[in-house]
């Protein structure tokens, strides 16, 4: 559905973007007449249109789904019923696994060969946008972090993996493309091992710092733990470069082949130089100091992802961060196009050309969150908040994503949104009912208190205790100093602060219950480092990826609470209850 051009000609890209986002309604228009007009006849459509393809009968009839509507028919595909139940043409070739952090189990989608070749167009549209905004960038190479998870295959032999996954197979056959542009071979991204990946990505890195101009990974969840790794091993790293041979536990041929290849022998100068960065006594900016020529991080730092900005802020020292796409399994969305703007400005322009696009305005004041009026990728207003549903060509019909999206302008014709947080009840206990992104942004404000006193929040999770009356809000919290060979030490009154913060940011419903004790003090739970490195394997183990991988702001798995119980050392509970007014809540039934 894209007009063609070249996607070498950064010219064509840049009139490509204005062309889409100019014609919005009219693009849109086209996508669901051909999505309707080559799938009527799907058993999924037929329910509702008779073998009809009228687009007014689709709003009218066809109903509005999630997830669990919709997995009958990817299982009945998995096991070996045609494609043809939802989707015609083209013929569905592999199922795409999403995170699993979200929904707690992956889900698989749908995913056409056409589809895969849409959704690559989308890489230089947002890499002549890059360069033309930041001349440079292109010279040298990226190192970007990318890592191979466990495929499978279903019992009829459809290939099942990650978007990312399918990527970095999709490369197999043109290796000097990959090899050209990243300074990780492509036979060390498709390691399975994720820990001699990672080593072997770093290691690479460091031995051609002189050459990346880029540095970045999926979501800056995914960067921190790349440091993280990097703070653990470094003095290995610079013994391999020193020596010129790989550690004895990379056990991967392949790794071990491409990576002594780059390393070309001993190199006592460059490990001397990487030990000198890594070995003073703070890490700030450590990401600029090992690669002095990187003028960009490439990284999510949207929606969830907002809480890390000021760890990566910290060690990236400054360099710009970029946000260039917003996308799903389910679907590709849209590009950033001013892509050295403020993170605070980051929004999304659609690219009506990927899906159909509607619309579900989000009212949290009703008691369904998410059933407002429902209205096309045009008639979005400035402001507002919507979830948005699409309708595929591979098979999804008027499907809801999830996501919290505000819409914050637009470009030609063409709505632009910032994405919010995801469309999910983190925590309740009565009738409250705390949003992720509520969650988020509370937790934000009260770690600044920390920041006084050079502690970095690397990450958190929650939960609900009901097993004492009230049950009450656990926030599982996991700290670290900002410099090196200092003990992690807290004031009490300081984390029980954090706790008073958290509650005072929350909804007028959260506080009434509150001060009516219905709800009890919200407990903060520090646990020791390395517990969430825990409870991102469990889920991986469980068929999440590491480079999706995105950590639940609220957990309900058994096993899951008992790793971070596990890692628990120190509890504090909210010494003050929050102020509330009678009216800030008309009714609560």
């Amino acid at each position: 559905m894209f007009p063609k051009f070249d996607p070498t000609n950064q010219d064509a890209c840049l009139a490509v973007l204005e062309d889409v986002t100019t014609n919005a309604k009219q693009i849109q228009e086209s996508v669901l007449e051909n999505v309707l007009s080559r799938n009527a006849q799907t058993e999924y459509l037929k329910r509702f249109l008779n073998g009809g393809s009228d687009i007014q009968n689709f709003k009218k009839n066809v109903p509005v789904i999630n997830y669990e509507d919709f997995k009958p028919y990817i299982e009945r595909i998995a096991n070996g019923e045609p494609s043809e139940i939802i989707c015609s043409q083209p013929t569905i070739t592999e199922l795409i696994s999403s995170s699993g952090t979200s929904a707690g189990v992956p889900k698989l989608i749908p995913m056409t060969t056409e589809e895969m070749d849409r959704r690559s167009l989308f890489t230089p549209l947002f890499e002549s946008l890059l360069n033309k905004q930041a001349g440079g960038l292109y010279q040298g190479k990226a190192l970007l972090f990318f890592f191979m998870n466990g495929d499978t295959e279903t019992p009829c032999g459809l290939w099942v993996g990650t978007f990312i996954t399918n990527v970095i197979r999709s490369y197999s056959n043109r290796s000097f493309l990959w090899d050209r542009a990243l300074s990780s071979p492509l036979d060390v991204s498709m390691c399975r091992d994720t820990k001699q990946s990672m080593y072997c990505q770093l290691l690479c890195g460091l031995a051609q710092r002189d050459h990346v101009g880029r540095f970045g990974a999926s979501f800056s969840s995914t960067f921190i733990k790349v440091i993280k790794f990097l703070e653990v091993h470094w003095r290995e790293l610079c013994s391999n470069i020193r020596m010129g041979h790989v550690s004895e536990w990379i056990t991967d041929v392949k790794c071990r082949t491409a990576v002594s290849n780059i390393l070309g022998g001993r190199n006592p100068e460059l490990a001397d130089i990487i030990e000198k960065e890594c070995d003073k006594k703070s890490w700030e900016g450590i990401v600029r100091r090992l690669w002095p020529k990187a003028k960009c991080i490439e990284t999510i730092v949207t929606g969830s992802m907002a809480q890390y900005v000021p760890m990566v802020n910290f060690y990236g020292g400054g360099l710009p961060l970029v946000s260039a796409i917003y996308g799903s399994s389910e679907c590709f969305f849209g590009i950033n196009l001013d892509l050295l703007c403020k993170l605070s400005d980051v929004s999304y322009t659609i690219i009506p050309n990927s899906a159909y696009f509607e619309f579900l305005e989000i009212n949290r004041n009703e008691n369904e969150t998410g059933h407002g009026q429902l209205v096309d990728l045009v008639d979005v207003k400035i402001g507002h908040c919507y979830e948005p549903v699409v309708t595929t060509f591979t098979g999804l019909y008027r499907y809801r994503v999830g996501d919290v999206l505000q819409a914050t302008g637009f470009h030609n014709n063409t709505p632009m949104f910032q994405v919010v947080g995801r469309q999910k009840v983190a925590l309740s206990i009565d009738l409250d009912k705390t949003y992720e992104e509520d969650l988020e942004k509370a937790v934000t404000l009260a770690k600044r208190l920390l920041e006084e006193h050079n502690i970095m929040l690397t990450d958190f999770t929650s939960y609900v205790y009901t097993c004492s009356f009230p049950g009450h809000y656990v926030l599982c919290w996991e700290l670290e100093t900002k410099l090196n060979d200092t003990t992690l030490e807290f004031d009490p009154n300081t984390l029980e602060e954090c706790c008073f913060l958290v509650e005072e940011y929350l909804d007028a419903v959260y506080r009434k219950y509150r001060n009516d004790k219905s709800i009890g003090p919200l407990e903060i739970k520090v646990v020791k480092g390395g517990t969430f490195d825990e409870l991102m394997d469990f889920f991986v183990s469980r068929g999440s990826s590491v480079s999706q991988y995105k950590t639940p702001r609220s957990v309900t798995h058994e096993e899951a609470l008992k790793i971070l119980e596990s890692g628990v050392v120190s509890e504090f509970f909210s010494k003050k209850t929050p102020l509330w007014k009678s009216h800030e809540i008309h009714s609560v039934q």
